[in-house]
């Protein structure tokens, strides 16, 4: 359970965690991903998933994603003096201000964005090392 994990990060880690994906399936039914930050489906396809197809998010997840969005938001606000200044005054928050934020938030220690997916079938390390390049700090800013 994914939820889990995260819930578990919070409460026993004492951690600012949010998921920044909704997987699509489970166990041997992972098919790929919800990209909350993008607001795009994922599928991996093809010889170990090599094959990334992004698509638009499936109606059958539209509930689950915005939910799940709004808690990245919302994290993130806790954490984020922009994100959380721009809940406060209800203004819009884009694509670009989440990615912002969390790279923002990642350097400076105050956030843990989580990844879905599963290396025993190559589905979701290529996000995962995507958000590595995104997020993570460069060698300089440690």
């Amino acid at each position: 359970d994914p939820w889990r994990a995260v819930s578990q990060l919070r409460s026993k880690l004492g951690l600012h965690a949010a998921s920044v994906q909704v997987p699509i399936g489970l166990e041997s039914n992972h098919n790929g991903v919800v990209d909350l930050v993008e607001n795009q489906a994922i599928y991996f396809q093809g010889i170990n998933g090599r094959n990334i197809v992004r698509e638009p998010v499936p109606e059958n997840l539209q509930d689950i994603v915005e939910e799940k969005r709004q808690v990245l938001i919302e994290t993130l606000g806790d954490v984020d003096e922009v994100i959380g200044e721009k809940l406060v005054s209800d203004m819009e928050i884009t694509n670009g201000d989440i990615k912002a934020a969390i790279r923002r938030s990642v350097v400076g220690m105050k956030f843990v964005p989580v990844f879905m997916g599963t290396a025993f079938k190559n589905r979701g390390v290529q996000l995962l090392l995507d958000g590595v390049i995104s997020y993570l700090p460069d060698p300089t800013e440690v």
